[in-house]
């Protein structure tokens, strides 16, 4: 676990934060309103210019006078308890002016009302505060004779004070400002124990979405509620990748100056109440928060927010007046509510929204105005999804579409994604130059529309990814447009889940970049146009009528291929000289000899279910590229090439339920050198390994026969590189019994051997990691 404290930033860069504060406007009507004394201001922002005047050769001179450099840590302490009074100040002028929004009386009489009355003792608070502020400041300016400094100008970088608890002692300084934090080193952590003398903490983050630490998650939720109590200068929280933390506690209320809270991957279920009295507070996000169910009902009160992320969370509703929200510039997700007089969509109209943006249940807009009123059209928003509910059925298609017409995006827009959309036609901004900047589209589950747009004539177009459109029947020159090179930036298509599409056909001069071609469960897909001649990956699943020569369309380019569940389509065995991954699953029946000799290309090769494959051959010449070759339920497969497979840059070799083959490869420790991980599973007339031995190099092993296991040790002789040893479906009772295992073996996984009852774990000694899995009458040691 490491803690870094930022404390050699530029001091003036400070400084100017300060300046900007003090001339706010909020900040004087609130020292008039009080009727404070405003010479403390003034004589505040003097002082404050005095030290900046200093600032630039204190810099230059910290890294050769360590006086210097305290002296300016404590010039950066009191500047931010300047800071710290003069954020309480904005945070008592933004809750007077919340409060004052639910009342009746005007805004103006209430805040005169809110000055009037008893805050005499908070008045003297903010006034001796900056009086002792001010001292500090005296006191640390006169000290520039004594420290040599002098006005001047220096441009230059600080370094960053840093401490971690693995290397230092003690506990972290006082003037920690900013701590990160992750649980890499657990045996470092001490519950804030090293943060108890850091009052006034800025930043307090994580840094990292995958917490290891078992964290019991009572205690887990007291540490948080002890962050809270202790450290009440926050400006940012994060507790992002915390799943311990399962609620948030009232406490929360109390970080007045937090600015940004990002609470992400954490399994909270609802915020408090409270959380809505941080009134300085910009940015708050829950995203992946999956049993978060609801929003605060007074997030409305949070009027400075300007960013809001609650993306896949369990949200289905927006809180009461969200549309208050005048400052929220970026806001993940839109729930439409299904009363409109409640929360209804064109409360987004008052908006300026940025960046992405993803509307949920839009079946719930009653009148397509609403829709218009949202004015998507005026946002900035560069992504947008728009999604109906899954089991929607459509009762207009007309107001389906008049619904989609009405929330047509800005034109800069990148990425649009439609789901469910329950109309039976697009509307035309989809297509026209309305959407010229379009990088990526997505259409799924659109049930019932009848054809698809022209999707050819937008130029940005790079990915194209259409699924669940069970009305299209066919995909023609409609599709295209009618430019003379349609889809012309296209790189990325994909078809998935088309149950009722027959034909594709498209024009000679369509597609001209499109590499990669994706088509998933589309049963009734009779064949691909022809003019896909620049395909670098084609991958083809579950097309139980798709009938394609691969050679004649794809050789002079293809770079990836997989091939599973579909029966027609021919892959001859020819040269394929660009080919680097292949991948051929179930019903190849005229795959008999793979020759490898025809693919120098290929880094991988993967041959699952092909019932007629025998043999993997090879000639004289070595394969200089492949690196992993998985063979899996091929009954008939019985051999590699007969003076061995020579492939010196092959890893892992994966064997499956080959029920003939006997033989592993020949001469595997001199052909094999890279070779690391062997897996040799179902393979029953396997009984041993090759008398050469195999190669030095190998850490990793799966194996399913205890003769292979049992010859293991004489076999790897002098290796002792074999680390990771799994064993599968052993019909043994007591295990490793009077098998030897390999010294060198670190960890042993038994998996899937229901006779097994007993471990020998004195034969089990020298194995630093066991476990099992599928053993039901194997039993842990007591």
């Amino acid at each position: 676990m490491a803690a870094e404290l930022v404390g050699g930033a530029l001091l003036s860069a400070f400084l100017q934060v300060t300046f900007d504060r003090l001339a706010s406007p909020q900040v004087v009507q609130f020292f008039r309103g009080r009727k404070l004394d405003e010479n403390l201001l003034s004589n505040l922002n003097i002082m404050l210019h005095s030290i900046n005047a200093l600032a630039d050769d204190a810099e230059q001179k910290q890294f050769r006078n360590p006086h210097i450099k305290a002296w300016l840590f404590a010039v950066k302490d009191v500047v931010f308890d300047a800071e710290d009074l003069l954020k309480e100040i904005e945070y008592e002028l933004t809750r007077c002016q919340v409060e004052a929004g639910s009342d009746p009386q005007t805004l103006t009489s209430k805040v005169s009302n809110f000055f009037n009355s008893t805050f005499t003792s908070f008045n003297k608070k903010i006034e001796s505060e900056i009086r002792e502020v001010l001292e500090k400041l005296e006191y640390l300016a006169k000290q520039k004779g004594a420290l040599g400094l002098k006005e001047g100008i220096y441009s230059g970088d600080s370094s960053d004070f840093c401490f971690r608890f693995k290397f230092d002692k003690g506990n972290i300084p006082d003037t920690t400002r900013h701590f990160s934090f992750s649980f890499d080193d657990v045996e470092y952590f001490d519950d804030l124990g090293s943060l108890i003398d850091a009052k006034r903490l800025r930043s307090f983050h994580s840094i990292t979405n995958d917490c290891s630490y078992d964290f019991n998650p009572c205690q887990f939720n007291i540490l948080v509620h002890e962050l809270f109590s202790k450290f009440k200068f926050l400006r940012v929280l994060s507790l992002n990748g915390y799943s311990q933390l399962s609620e948030v506690p009232n406490s929360v209320g109390d970080l007045k100056h937090l600015c940004s809270i990002d609470l992400s991957y954490t399994h909270i279920q609802k915020l408090p109440d409270s959380i809505c009295l941080l009134y300085n507070l910009l940015i708050m996000k829950m995203n992946f928060c999956s049993f978060l169910e609801e929003l605060p009902s007074n997030l409305h009160k949070l009027t400075k927010l300007n960013c809001l992320e609650f993306e896949h969370t369990n949200v289905r509703k927006m809180p009461m007046h969200f549309g208050e929200l005048k400052n929220l510039q970026v806001l993940s997700t839109f729930c439409v509510d299904r009363d409109s007089k409640v929360i209804n969509i064109k409360q987004l109209g008052g908006l300026n929204l940025h960046g992405r943006l993803s509307i949920n249940e839009v079946q719930n807009i009653v009148n397509p105005l609403d829709a218009l009123e949202a004015n998507l059209k005026n946002q900035y928003l560069v992504e947008l999804k728009l999604k109906w509910n899954l089991n929607h059925i459509p009762d207009d298609p007309r107001k389906e579409k008049k619904v989609l017409e009405n929330l047509q995006p800005p034109k800069h827009l990148e990425l649009l994604s439609i789901e469910n959309y329950g109309g039976t036609q697009f509307p035309c901004w989809v297509f026209d130059n309305s959407l010229s900047k379009l990088v990526s589209l997505w259409l799924n589950d659109c049930k019932y529309c009848l054809c698809l747009p022209p999707f050819g004539l937008l130029s940005s177009l790079k990915n194209l990814e259409i699924g669940g459109l069970d009305g299209i029947v066919s995909i023609g020159a409609e599709f295209c447009g009618s430019n003379s090179s349609s889809f012309k930036s296209l790189e990325k298509l994909g078809f998935y889940n088309m149950k009722e599409w027959e034909e594709w056909e498209c024009k000679t001069t369509s597609f001209p970049r499109l590499q990669n071609l994706s088509i998933y469960k589309c049963p009734k897909l009779k064949g691909l146009p022809e003019q896909l001649l620049y395909l670098k990956s084609l991958d083809i699943n579950n097309c139980d009528k798709l009938v394609i020569s691969v050679n004649n369309m794809f050789t002079s380019s293809l770079q990836l291929l997989s091939v599973i569940l579909c029966p027609l389509v021919n892959i001859p065995m020819i040269h394929y000289d660009f080919l680097e991954a292949m991948e051929i699953n179930s019903d190849c029946d005229s795959l008999t000899i793979f020759p490898l000799d025809f693919f120098p290309k290929l880094h991988l090769l993967q041959l699952s279910r092909c019932q007629n494959l025998r043999r993997v051959s090879q000639e004289e010449h070595a394969h200089n590229h492949l690196k992993v070759l998985r063979i899996s339920e091929c009954p008939q497969f019985e051999s590699f090439p007969s003076e061995g497979l020579a492939a010196p840059w092959l890893q892992i070799i994966s064997i499956r339920g080959a029920e003939n083959l006997k033989l592993m490869p020949k001469h595997m420790q001199i052909l094999l050198p890279s070779l690391t991980e062997l897996e040799i599973i179902d393979c029953p007339k396997v009984e041993m390994f090759p008398d050469e031995g195999l190669p030095s190099n190998l850490k990793k092993m799966s194996l399913s026969s205890l003769k292979l296991i049992a010859s293991l040790r004489d076999t790897l002789d002098a290796n002792t590189c074999l680390e990771s040893l799994i064993v599968e479906k052993l019909e043994v009772e007591s295990f490793p019994g009077e098998v030897l295992l390999p010294r060198s073996l670190i960890t042993l996984h038994i998996l899937f051997c229901p006779n097994l009852k007993k471990l020998d774990y004195k034969s089990l000694c020298h194995i630093s990691s066991l476990s099992y899995y599928g053993c039901p009458n194997l039993h842990q040691r007591k």
